[in-house]
């Protein structure tokens, strides 16, 4: 993807990826992104992002695609990043129990720092690595997000199924509240910023296991 094609667009969305470390926000980005995937992908650092281009009805949508970490001593740093969203993806492991747990909190902090205390975003809640034994079934899933007005969607990056969905059912929510859509066309292009998906490089640390 070159700086000319990155650049020229008829929507700009910035989604966010949130949820416990180790569920596979990261790799759910890479698939989606890159569609590569990695066994060995270690933990996100802070904040990672990726830029993907995508056309839907002839509208060219220019996504940038935010990764936080879902460690807790990174929590005051990427609430920041919550700022201007139009999008948040709540992702959940199905293996483990724990996680779908704890979606409460991360919704809380949606709230919190999401504009109009998360009402103005389009939010889905992802049941990630179904390719795995589940302890979380479906109907959970689907009931929490419904509980909470939600869309919801299960996926496995490793084999790709319900990755593009996920991605596709934001976008499609979006373009069709034209509140969110206000402020999402392009301005004055005098100051250009590359912002070319070739850079995003993941930080890592020793936590791993985010597939």
């Amino acid at each position: 993807m070159d700086a000319q094609e990155v650049d020229s667009y008829d929507h700009l969305f910035k989604l966010l990826l949130v949820g416990d470390a180790g569920v596979g926000k990261s790799s759910m980005l890479l698939r989606f992104t890159d569609d590569t995937f990695d066994d060995h992908l270690q933990s996100t650092i802070g904040v990672d992002f990726k830029v993907k281009m995508m056309q839907v009805d002839g509208k060219r949508i220019k996504m940038t695609i935010w990764d936080t970490a879902g460690q807790e001593r990174f929590r005051t740093l990427t609430s920041s990043y919550y700022r201007g969203a139009q999008g948040i993806i709540l992702v959940y492991d199905v293996a483990r129990k724990e996680t779908f747990e704890n979606l409460g909190t991360w919704l809380q902090e949606v709230e919190v720092y999401s504009p109009a205390n998360g009402r103005d975003v389009v939010k889905l809640l992802v049941g990630n690595k179904i390719d795995k034994e589940r302890v979380v079934s479906r109907q959970e899933g689907e009931a929490w997000a419904r509980s909470k007005g939600m869309l919801f969607v299960e996926s496995s990056a490793k084999t790709k199924i319900g990755i593009q969905q996920v991605f596709n059912e934001v976008v499609q929510k979006i373009l069709d509240n034209p509140a969110l859509l206000a402020n999402t066309a392009p301005r004055s292009r005098a100051k250009k910023v590359n912002l070319s998906a070739d850079k995003y490089a993941p930080h890592a640390n020793a936590g791993g296991g985010c597939c």
